[in-house]
């Protein structure tokens, strides 16, 4: 017997899933309610297909942006971790000349 399929709990997904239906169903409103409209609807057909080709570059634009800035951050926190390490290796290695003369091993 199948197992039903689980719906995602992850409130992010949720959200970009309902924004994306809510885009989609914005594209579909071109339902012609009266025969008047649909001269109008003629004329503004051009301006209605621009308006759609910018929202969509805006948000892929946006979209790039934050994944520009998310592996921009990451870059930042790589190399700060790198930088801490290295000055803990430094200091593992440096020479401590006080340890040396309590220990005995040097005058």
């Amino acid at each position: 017997m199948m197992q039903p399929r689980r719906s995602p709990r992850n409130p992010f997904l949720l959200a970009l899933i309902s924004l994306h239906l809510q885009f989609l169903s914005g594209l579909a409103e071109n339902n012609p309610s009266d025969p008047k409209s649909e001269n109008k609807d003629a004329n503004d057909h051009a301006s209605r297909g621009s308006s759609t080709g910018l929202k969509i570059l805006i948000v892929f634009l946006g979209l790039v942006s934050v994944i520009a800035f998310c592996v921009f951050l990451f870059k930042l926190w790589q190399r700060k971790k790198r930088e801490e390490q290295h000055a803990r290796l430094l200091k593992l290695f440096e020479d401590d000349d006080e340890l040396e003369v309590e220990l005995g091993m040097r005058d």
